[in-house]
């Protein structure tokens, strides 16, 4: 077998704070591709779940949970110039933790936007003030207050939001490609909202199926995810957000804009985990997913945005449309007849995970030339398994593109904040590639009109089937 690709030598500090499914998982990556000793790692947790992996490489492992009170007093003695914070973790503030690590002189990445505990889910908030936008807006100030050649912090680096941007680029440049439209070698925003807008882009789907099944079916009262349930609780209660489109004909009768900011996105007045859309993968075929808000519906659809004399004049609709393990799906049933309170019991399911099941995660384009567009990976659990311990299908999607941003930012030391869709993303695929599975791109001629005229009589959009109206399931 040949030797493991050592992609930089790592001689300062490691500091991780959160060892959970994706703590777990990306552990085995950093100590296989990095020259790094276990006694440069340090890992902050508020509980032991991950004690055993962190022995088994023989890193320091410290249980405590960081707070708004504590975290400068924790972390001060841990972080210097050079070193790397590594934000796994959720309730800790991503702009605090952020801020901090420049400070510091250290790099930075998290794979989303959190709040302190208790930000997602504020009763007495205002729905916009719960939203990702909200968030991804006050991060952005922060960011610009350290400056542009402030040490790297990588904003929201995990599979969704991450790794989906690099896919959406390689797929701009497929469709160009195959449609016969001169790429112009898109650089930086510019370009490539540019590409987007001749290619005749509508709607970006971040189009995941996640066909995965425990050994032990979900019991009543117990909410099962391949992925954190924490987490996917989390997002799965704040508003419905998507990146709304200039394509769009009307806003919908419960959606808002918000009164700040880029004006890239907009939110609907119910939770993401009660809102369904419309999509389709290559595999699966249509499906119906859950449109749970990600950074990415907001910074892919703002990266993408042509403006004349500061008016958006293209941009398009992007929104997440998530398909779960069906064991999640119930778990979700059940939530939302508790009124959206948490089971008493939480099952995150890696080891248990039967053979045969995968994770089809990708970026459905649509409305362009060749109609529909889906480039991404298919990850079986099997393959997962074989390619790196401590993971499942979901969670080696986001832990390699979360070590390749590790190495990106150690690469680029001196790049402020940054999201995604400013990264170098072959250099970013490059990296991840080999932890995939198969990675293809299909096009479909799949709409969201696909059956619907023949079986029900709806109030649908039959001229522009790339209406939000059409997407959506009412």
């Amino acid at each position: 077998m040949a030797e493991p690709t050592k992609y930089l030598a790592f001689t300062h500090r490691l500091v991780m704070v959160g060892f959970g499914s994706i703590g777990q998982g990306v552990l085995p990556l950093i100590m296989r591709h990095l020259e790094i000793r276990p006694e440069q790692i340090q890992i902050l947790c508020p509980d032991e779940s991950g004690l055993a992996v962190a022995e088994e490489y023989g890193i320091g492992f410290r249980r405590v949970a960081l707070t708004p009170d504590n975290y400068r007093a924790q972390l001060e003695p841990l972080l210097g110039p050079g070193d790397f914070l590594l934000n796994l973790s959720v309730d800790v503030s991503s702009v605090a933790l952020f801020s901090f690590a420049a400070e510091r002189g250290a790099l930075y990445l998290d794979t989303c936007i959190e709040p302190w505990l208790g930000g997602y889910t504020d009763a007495s908030a205002a729905p916009a003030e719960r939203t990702n936008y909200a968030l991804r807006e006050k991060a952005l100030e922060a960011g610009r207050k350290l400056g542009a050649d402030a040490p790297t912090c990588v904003l929201t680096h995990g599979a969704n939001p991450g790794l989906v941007s690099h896919f959406a680029k390689q797929a701009l440049l497929d469709i160009a490609r195959d449609t016969g439209t001169e790429t112009g070698n898109p650089a930086g925003q510019a370009g490539w909202s540019d590409l987007a807008r001749r290619l005749g882009v509508k709607v970006i789907h971040v189009a995941e199926r996640d066909t995965q099944v425990p050994t032990t079916p979900k019991r009543p009262g117990e909410f099962v995810n391949t992925w954190s349930v924490d987490g996917f609780y989390s997002e799965g209660c704040q508003p419905a957000e998507l990146g709304w489109g200039t394509h769009e004909k009307g806003l919908p009768a419960d959606g808002r804009r918000h009164d700040s900011g880029s004006d890239a996105a907009i939110y609907l007045l119910r939770p993401g985990a009660s809102t369904r859309v419309r999509t389709w993968t290559p595999l699966a075929g249509p499906i119906n997913g859950f449109l749970i808000t990600h950074n990415e519906s907001i910074s892919l659809a703002d990266y993408l945005t042509v403006r004349d004399g500061g008016k958006a004049v293209y941009r398009p609709t992007v929104h997440y449309a998530y398909h779960p393990c069906d064991s999640a799906v119930l778990s979700v049933h059940e939530l939302s007849g508790r009124q959206w309170q948490m089971q008493e019991a939480k099952r995150l399911i890696v080891d248990e995970v039967q053979p045969g099941g995968i994770d089809e995660l990708g970026v459905l384009l649509c409305g362009h030339g060749r109609n529909a567009y889906w480039y991404g990976s298919q990850l079986s659990v099997d393959e997962a398994r074989r390619l790196a311990p401590h993971n499942n299908a979901t969670s080696l999607q986001v832990t390699i593109p979360v070590f390749a941003g590790l190495v990106w930012a150690c690469e680029n030391p001196k790049r402020g904040l940054v999201e995604p869709e400013q990264m170098d993303h072959e250099r970013i695929l490059e990296i991840c590639r080999p932890y995939l599975g198969p990675v293809v791109g299909v096009y479909g001629d799949w709409t969201p009109l696909h059956r619907r005229e023949e079986l029900f009589a709806e109030d649908i959009d039959r001229d522009d089937p790339w209406q939000f109206k059409n997407i959506r399931v009412v």
